[in-house]
Order: structure tokens, then sequence, then C-alpha cells
């Protein structure tokens, strides 16, 4: 749910900053269509005022039942994914949107297709990811693989968001350890923490905080895609 999130305030920050942003999940799956309950698409839609009348199947390039890996999701049904599809939706919408903001299918090792994985679809489409990690225990180790797997194939995260998500908050010291961590061995800011959203229409005002570290030099950009990378 934290990429989900993450895309949602990402959406709601542009288009309060006079932008039209779009919102594309390029692979969906665990979902049987984009109106399925569990459709991140559907979530978006159903939260931005912008696009409550809207279709978020449009915001869909593929789509498959099972909760898996998109590879083995897709093969499942018979069908393969093609990167090339997801390239010319990105370009169709980046000529009349700014930005888009892609959400990924998870992180960036989980495999598309039979010889792609996440992280070639965010080289491909040259999208500036934006970490979205997870507050708590185990954090620093899985955020400092998805930095160093980055970097390995020369790609510079665009920030870190920590997202406290759960029922019971992550302790504030612990929280405090894992950016002190994060930060110092990647040289990469975490932005700040998103809590729990109670109200997803209408977030609190410091939920956007971490958005706008980030984001704030990329209101006036042209065509940037924005990507939400879970390590959670």
């Amino acid at each position: 749910m934290g990429k989900t999130v993450l895309s949602l305030l990402l959406m709601q920050f542009f288009y309060t900053n006079g932008c039209i942003p779009f919102y594309i999940k390029p692979i969906q799956t665990g979902c049987s269509n984009p109106y399925d309950k569990d459709s991140d698409a559907k979530f978006i839609y159903k939260h931005v005022s912008q696009l409550t009348k809207k279709n978020p199947a449009d915001s869909i390039v593929y789509c498959f039942r099972e909760p898996k890996a998109p590879y083995f999701a897709s093969r499942n049904e018979g069908k393969t994914i093609e990167l090339k599809a997801i390239q010319n939706v990105l370009d169709k919408k980046s000529r009349i949107y700014s930005p888009v903001i892609l959400e990924a299918a998870g992180g960036l090792l989980v495999p598309v297709n039979e010889n792609r994985l996440m992280i070639d679809l965010i080289k491909m489409t040259g999208a500036k990811p934006i970490i979205a990690a997870r507050a708590g225990l185990g954090t620093i180790n899985h955020t400092l693989l998805t930095i160093e797997a980055l970097y390995k194939r020369h790609i510079k995260p665009l920030g870190i968001v920590f997202i406290d998500a759960g029922e019971k908050p992550a302790p504030q010291d612990m929280i405090s350890e894992n950016i002190e961590a994060v930060e110092s061995y990647s040289s990469i800011k975490v932005a700040g923490v998103i809590s729990r959203i109670k109200d997803f229409s209408n977030p609190e005002k410091q939920c956007y905080q971490p958005i706008e570290r980030i984001c704030s030099s990329q209101v006036s950009g042209v065509g940037n895609f924005l990507s939400g990378l879970s390590v959670s």
C-alpha cells in the first residue's frame, strides 16, 4: 500500500500546484480488473477529486488476477508483458500530461517478463525513482539494497520517503536511527515520514511535507516521470 499512498499524495500535490499529472500503474497483479476492490488505480481515482468521474482502466496497461510477480501472474494467464507497450502508453500520456506518475509493481528485482526486471522498466522509461520505504524494523537493509541496485544501473533516486502506515506506529527512536543509517550509508536524504492517513481524500497537510521537499523543484518541469518503488 505504501507505493499507492505515495502515488496518491504525488497526484494531489501536483494538481494543487497547477499541474495536470497522470497516474499509471503499468502492471497490476492480484486484481481481476481495474474496477476491483484491490485495484490501485481505482483507489487513486476514488481519492483524487479531479479523477472521481474518470475511468481507472485508463491508468492500467496490464492487469492479472493472481497476486504474484508480474512475470508469473501473466504467464499463468498465457500472456506476455511487453515493455514496449508500456513505453508507448507513457509516451502518449506524456504528450498530454505533466508529470506522469508511474507506480511500480513491487521492488526493483521483481521479474516483469522472462528477460526483464522492474528496474529495467525504470531504466527504459527514464523514470526518476522515489523510494517508498517502511519506517520501522528492517528498512535499513531493504532501502540500502534498493539504492545499491539503482546505482549499479546508473540511476539516482530522487528521494526516499518512509511510510509508517501500520495501526501501531513505529517507535520514534527506531525511525530516527533508520533515517540516520540510510542517510549516512547512502548519502541520499530521507525526505520525511508519512504516518497513517485517516482520510485519503483529504490528507493532513504534514503528509505532503516529504513530497514538497522532493518535488518542489519538479513542479515546473515537463515530461518528468516519478516512480514509487516499494522496499517494504
